[in-house]
């Protein structure tokens, strides 16, 4: 009966913490994004503390620290991309021109009218695309969702992740005071199982992260890919999700490369560079930075992202990896306690030939 209650009452928390999130997801992000910093953050404020610091001057001195790297960062990439982006809006009727000249081609060597009715399609298709993209975004923009959205973005995310970054371990130990008290050594080890997964995945993912948005974006550059920068950023900070990052590089570098190169060597150089990335990832940086320690399977993170993003928006993607963390601890310690079990363990006729032999 303790058992049946005790499962009600977790079901229910976790059912309505569910149908909260779906329903208030459009104005979680800013505070998910501030819990997100305040985690990342807290290990440098509590190394302060060590020295001596309170944990307001700690916060304080990190919160300036960070929101100065940011502001660096975005100063040396935001005037370069956006120039980029502009130069490849500018030469979009080019490429379309370009790619027009391409179809023609392949039209007088192939079959004329199977490639007309293609082009038909394609015209078709690409105009109906126009519409609803346009009358979505328009959607979108008077219903002000997507300015409300960005300022909240920009301006509550700093509020609360200074505040929360602050009260962070006394929100752990307030936590901590509402576990109940059987089961509460149990829910702090799987906690601090699940701590140490996300801790390995954010400092190690990150840097592999940089790391290739980097790399691609000064490879594609010194190639002379128009809009080099911005793809380059782009493949190397969706290199969170496995083999997505990558291969969404690829496609837009590599359409970009045969849009605006005469020849094919570029084209080649672009593609080398994604399988260089991809070598070095899979091989080095991976390995050496994330390790095993993670233990999360690529196609679970990828399921996981993909399935916050279609139920919660982009606050599902940012929620998915810690959910996905913590229920693969779970999962685990289940299983655990299932081999222990008699459930799983065979029964004394079973795991004994001879018996089975002398009874018969």
């Amino acid at each position: 009966m303790k058992n049946q209650k005790a499962l009600l009452f977790w079901g229910g928390a976790l059912l309505l913490t569910l149908v909260l999130i779906y329903y208030l997801s459009a104005i979680l992000l800013p505070f998910v994004a501030g819990m997100a910093i305040a985690y990342f953050l807290d290990p440098f404020c509590d190394r302060l503390e060590e020295r001596g610091c309170s944990r307001t001057l700690a916060t304080t001195i990190v919160a300036i620290c960070f929101s100065l790297v940011v502001l660096l960062l975005l100063g040396l990439i935001v005037p370069t991309a956006v120039i980029q982006l502009s130069d490849f809006i500018a030469q979009v009727p080019k490429y379309l021109s370009s790619l027009q000249e391409m179809v023609k081609v392949l039209s007088e060597r192939l079959d004329d009218s199977f490639w007309e009715d293609m082009i038909q399609r394609a015209r078709e298709s690409s105009g109906q695309l126009t519409d609803m993209l346009w009358t979505t975004l328009s959607g979108i923009w008077s219903g002000g969702m997507a300015l409300i959205n960005l300022l909240s973005l920009l301006f509550l995310t700093p509020i609360v992740s200074f505040f929360l970054l602050r009260d962070w371990d006394k929100l752990v130990q307030r936590i901590d005071s509402w576990l109940p008290r059987r089961q509460a050594p149990t829910i702090r080890q799987l906690a601090g199982e699940a701590d140490d997964i996300l801790a390995a995945w954010v400092r190690g993912v990150l840097m592999v992260c940089v790391i290739l948005a980097t790399f691609y974006s000064i490879a594609l550059t010194l190639i002379g890919l128009q809009s080099g920068l911005v793809v380059g950023i782009i493949s190397g900070f969706l290199s969170f999700i496995p083999f997505v990052g990558a291969l969404t590089g690829f496609v837009l570098s590599v359409g970009v490369a045969l849009l605006q190169f005469d020849s094919l060597l570029p084209v080649l150089m672009v593609a080398a560079v994604y399988g260089i990335g991809q070598v070095a990832e899979g091989n080095f940086l991976t390995p050496m930075l994330v390790g095993d320690r993670v233990g999360l399977h690529p196609v679970l993170a990828i399921f996981a992202f993909l399935a916050g993003g279609a139920l919660f928006g982009f606050t599902g993607v940012m929620l998915a990896l810690p959910v996905a963390a913590v229920l693969g601890v779970l999962i685990r310690y289940g299983l655990k306690r299932y081999l222990d079990s008699s459930l799983y363990r065979k029964l004394p006729q079973e795991s004994d030939p001879e018996s089975i032999e002398d009874r018969s």
